[in-house]
């Protein structure tokens, strides 16, 4: 089993990690994008805390650290998040991030409310 000490490390790892690897380039709407992340982030985080665990997978092993996806897929095999949901978020980022990098603050507003939407208050 994995403890809670090393999935919190993990969790600010990835929540540094995101934060240090975006985009230098500020769009219109890039600080709504990035508090965005960063509420998605930190729900990860908490789900990761409070959540059920599961057996160490043989890639833990190999001194890998894990992506916001690979941990989401997890929290999905555990039944903490749907498929369909993980996926539409993960669309509508993607989107926010390619209007914002276009210039296009409309379309990026509205993919950041599709996400709200997603992810409830």
């Amino acid at each position: 089993m994995v403890s809670m000490a090393t999935l919190r490390a993990t969790a600010g790892f990835i929540i540094t990690f995101a934060a240090s690897t975006a985009a230098s380039h500020a769009g219109p709407c890039t600080g709504q994008v990035r508090q965005m992340q960063a509420r998605l982030d930190a729900a990860l985080a908490a789900k990761v805390a409070t959540g059920p665990s599961a057996a160490e997978g043989a890639s833990a092993t190999m001194h890998r650290q894990p992506t916001p996806g690979s941990i989401a897929a997890a929290e999905e095999k555990l039944g903490n998040l749907s498929s369909e949901k993980v996926g539409a978020v993960q669309q509508a980022m993607a989107r926010a991030r390619a209007a914002d990098s276009a210039g296009d603050k409309a379309a990026c507003e509205q993919a950041l409310a599709d996400v709200q939407r997603v992810i409830g208050p």
